[in-house]
């Protein structure tokens, strides 16, 4: 399937996208330090059903802020969202929203009413879900990791990261032949951001998650088979199934299941949005 590679201007930097398939628009919000090409084994197992559109948030290898040291609110990265379907579609649009990628979907589904039919939720990083005790742990887990990065290096704080999201760095049953994303200056670059900037939009999000209860969006929340229980996206994400009186969904692999078990995902994204509609 064809790739169609554009650009969207908007305020404070210019927004890299990729469009691959046909069918009902379907945006992929990614997690951490992923970019457009993240998921490009799972866009391959969607372009049948779905116009899969992937992007690089702000501040991510082709959307670089002009103003470099500068952060985004999770607002803005929402704005951003909305701009970019708006310059897309009329129609309400699909969404996958991964670990940060979730967090912003809800932002925009606050924000722009009416402009996302369904978002999957996949263990969203959003600690106004919990009750404040654990809210404040959490918040305080992160800004300490943030922390470590900017003293000690991302070798220092990648498996602090990765035992509180409950990411298994050995991709256990992953599936065969997956693209790889090695550790190049790009991603790195990405990770700085990411650690630098977005955590702390994460640590100082203003989600006001009782107004989801009224939105015309349908949220799923949704986890990964193998994600601990314990850790606190899963508990996230309990939280707003919880909070919406929805089922809390499964979706194959961990927090990384999007990368790590494509071909099952892609399968699961379809049921679910199949069911929602």
């Amino acid at each position: 399937m064809s790739k169609r590679i554009g650009a969207l201007t908007v305020p404070g930097t210019v927004l890299h996208y990729q469009v691959r398939g046909a069918g009902p628009l379907l945006l992929i919000s990614q997690s951490g330090e992923g970019d457009a090409d993240r998921t490009t084994d799972l866009v391959a197992h969607l372009t049948d059903t779905y116009t899969v559109v992937t992007y690089d948030r702000r501040g991510l290898s082709r959307s670089r802020l002009r103003a470099a040291d500068e952060g985004a609110t999770l607002a803005e990265h929402a704005d951003d969202v909305h701009r970019l379907l708006a310059h897309l579609t009329d129609a309400p649009a699909l969404m996958l929203g991964c670990s940060l990628g979730a967090v912003i979907g809800m932002h925009a589904a606050l924000r722009h009413p009416g402009q996302i039919g369904t978002l999957i939720a996949h263990e969203p990083v959003a600690p106004r879900l919990l009750p404040d005790i654990e809210r404040t742990r959490h918040e305080h887990e992160l800004a300490a990791i943030q922390g470590l990065y900017l003293h000690q290096g991302l070798g220092a704080a990648l498996p602090e990261i990765v035992r509180t999201l409950g990411i298994d760095p050995a991709a256990t049953n992953a599936e065969p032949d997956l693209t790889s994303h090695p550790m190049n200056a790009q991603r790195a670059a990405n990770f700085d951001y990411f650690i630098r900037h977005d955590f702390t939009a994460v640590v100082h999000d203003t989600l006001d998650t009782s107004a989801l209860k009224g939105l015309s969006t349908r949220i799923v929340p949704a986890v990964g088979r193998t994600t601990p229980r314990t850790v606190f996206d899963y508990q996230c994400a309990t939280a707003l199934a919880e909070l919406l009186d929805r089922e809390l969904q499964e979706l194959p692999g961990g927090h990384n299941g999007n990368t790590t078990h494509p071909r099952a995902y892609a399968t699961r994204i379809r049921e679910i949005l199949n069911d929602a509609r």
